[in-house]
């Protein structure tokens, strides 16, 4: 099958846009962006690196050859891909969709089968590692598809992250994704009560994790995440707790499917829950923490 001519990207948010920016840069090829907000696009568009202004869902489908979808989660996936004018209603022989988004196995499979009538191809391909990679193009993609798809979709992902994981069929790209997010938040869960006993055992907030990372102890959830805690200081312009909790629930959904009992994972879903209930679920998900120290 020949190279895209036109490259789509729907869903310029946080990781969104940083990502569609990153493959204009690299791929060589012309982006169509698009996104309910208009700002949105005027910030990809004014970027000066060959983003053109999509002038909706359909116009994206039309006229891009492999569009890449990035949106919060499920019900968007959804809109996007079965509404009025939506991916699947313009959807043609030999297109590819790439969906980058944390949802649900069930709706990457549905997606799949309504492009797979219409001759498309669909691959699932979330992303891992937060916004700083996003801007860097250092991202970890898991992706699930067949492996002539993937052959097909990996120099595009690779203008974006350096670590491409194929996982299996469509599907499993984004179970990884969502065992990599529950274990995650369960790391962070833990790191929150290792800071308080620490703290409150008398040992320095500053000392904490500095000394942590120089034993067994040590992880990128500990040194990022980690990060937040010490300071005190929790950015409203990251991955916030609401997301989390939205992913979590997936994983828990999965787990619930799957007959497995994730008693941890439950366990942070009720500090998400509390921590959205005290005002902070629009900041990064490290702020539990503050329920701590409440």
């Amino acid at each position: 099958m020949s190279e895209p001519a036109t490259l789509g990207f729907i869903g310029l948010g946080v990781m969104g846009g940083r990502m569609c920016r990153n493959l204009a840069r690299k791929s060589g090829k012309p982006v169509l962006g698009y996104d309910t907000v208009p700002a949105r696009i005027a910030e990809c568009t004014g970027a000066g690196i060959g983003i053109e202004a999509g002038a909706s869902v359909a116009d994206v489908a039309t006229r891009a050859d492999m569009v890449f979808l990035c949106v919060p989660g499920e019900p968007q996936v959804r809109e996007v891909c079965f509404g009025a004018g939506g991916l699947i209603e313009h959807a043609r022989a030999g297109q590819t969709l790439v969906d980058m988004t944390t949802a649900t196995v069930a709706v990457n499979l549905e997606v799949a089968a309504a492009l797979a009538a219409r001759g498309a191809d669909f691959a699932d391909a979330p992303i891992a590692r937060g916004v700083p990679s996003a801007e860097d193009g250092t991202l970890a993609i898991t992706v699930g598809a067949s492996a002539e798809v993937l052959a097909r979709i990996e120099p595009y992902l690779r203008c974006m992250g350096t670590e491409i994981s194929h996982c299996g069929g469509v599907g499993t790209g984004l179970v990884m994704k969502l065992m990599n997010n529950m274990l995650l938040f369960q790391t962070v869960s833990a790191l929150a009560e290792t800071m308080a006993i620490a703290t409150r055992a008398g040992v320095d907030r500053s000392k904490v994790f500095e000394v942590l990372s120089k034993g067994s102890a040590d992880s990128f959830a500990m040194r990022r995440h980690g990060a937040c805690m010490t300071s005190g200081e929790y950015p409203d312009d990251q991955f916030p707790t609401t997301y989390s909790l939205k992913d979590l629930r997936y994983a828990l959904d999965l787990a619930e499917r799957t007959g497995v009992d994730a008693r941890g994972a439950k366990l942070v879903e009720e500090r998400f829950v509390e921590a959205i209930d005290e005002g902070y679920g629009h900041l990064y998900s490290p702020v539990i923490y503050r329920l701590f120290e409440a």
